[in-house]
């Protein structure tokens, strides 16, 4: 119940809290209720949390430390690294339809198991990336706007496009 009651707080009052352009101490009030109520991430001066952060139930759900989210991020599920960068509009699925039963309306068939995507440490994701239930992005790559994640991204690696493609390495 306890649970419950602080989502509705969230997704009532904190979730629609001006942007920080606007009003500088809205994202302090969002770090703290995020971290220190609802859990979600560690408490620190580096991690912010923007306006309109989606962030389902919070089960499957694990986010580091020094962590930037930007506003209108939808976070179905996730197990989030240190000090990663999401853009604004950015999609993290963990779950999709089930498709298999062509006699079946695929409405009627259910979601599939949660399989929450790994985002490993000093990962950025672009504006607009969508990345798909259980995929790995590998530590320190960049996913470039708008990319569409369906596959595991290597570490040091720079993805881009739909589906995602390699671009070049960081290193």
């Amino acid at each position: 119940m306890y649970k419950k009651l602080t989502l509705i707080i969230y997704y009532g009052i904190i979730y629609h809290l001006p942007h920080s352009r606007f009003i500088s101490f809205t994202r302090a009030i969002r770090v703290w209720y995020v971290s220190r109520v609802l859990k979600f991430i560690p408490n620190g001066k580096k991690s912010f949390v923007e306006n309109n952060v989606y962030f389902s139930n919070g089960k499957n759900l694990k986010i580091g430390s020094g962590c930037q989210i930007n506003e209108n991020v939808f976070i179905q599920g996730a197990h989030i690294g240190n000090n990663v960068m999401i853009a604004p509009n950015v999609s993290i699925l963990s779950t999709s339809h089930n498709h298999e039963n062509t006699e079946i309306p695929m409405v009627n068939q259910g979601e599939t198991k949660p399989n929450p995507p790994v985002i490993e440490d000093n990962v950025w994701l672009g504006r607009n990336v969508i990345v798909m239930p259980g995929i790995i992005i590998g530590t320190g790559s960049i996913i470039g706007a708008g990319a569409v994640v369906t596959k595991n991204v290597a570490p040091y690696s720079i993805m881009g496009g739909v589906p995602a493609k390699f671009i070049k390495s960081r290193k």
